[in-house]
């Protein structure tokens, strides 16, 4: 099963990630925006940093988790190549480690500005696999 794919949208960027679980798909989805950002080839897991998200709903969490992991890379200047969901109860609350490093723009090519996770077309599937689909405004 692949982990992720790039969707085609007119103004904007849109993936959908995939996986044998929930937790799963939101991981898949963060490798997904950071491949979107720069080439993780190039990404080195020297540091790692806690990542507490809450929300109202699982779709809400699962924008909420990106757009931190956003923050944290246009505020600290921090890239990440994986992440592990510690705790979560499936809707509200989520605790993960995200694992990467200091951005180095030497090193690091930005392949695609990403301002924000949005709400357009969100969704959250569950079929014989679980899938969720995000758009980012560019």
């Amino acid at each position: 099963m692949q982990a992720f794919e790039v969707l085609e949208h007119t103004a904007d960027v849109g993936l959908r990630s995939y996986g044998n679980t929930l937790k799963e798909v939101f991981e898949n989805a963060a490798i997904g925006m950071f491949s979107l950002i720069t080439d993780l080839e190039n990404v080195k897991s020297v540091l790692s940093e806690e990542v507490y998200v809450e929300a109202e709903d699982r779709e809400s969490l699962l924008v909420e988790w990106l757009n931190e992991l956003l923050y944290r890379f246009e505020v600290r200047y921090r890239v990440f190549k994986r992440f592990e969901i510690l705790e979560w109860d499936g809707e509200y609350h989520l605790h993960a480690v995200a694992y990467g490093e200091p951005l180095d723009l030497g090193r690091h090519q930005i392949l695609t500005q990403i301002k924000a996770c949005s709400y357009h077309m969100l969704k959250i599937e569950h079929n014989d696999i679980w899938s969720a689909q995000v758009i980012f405004d560019v």
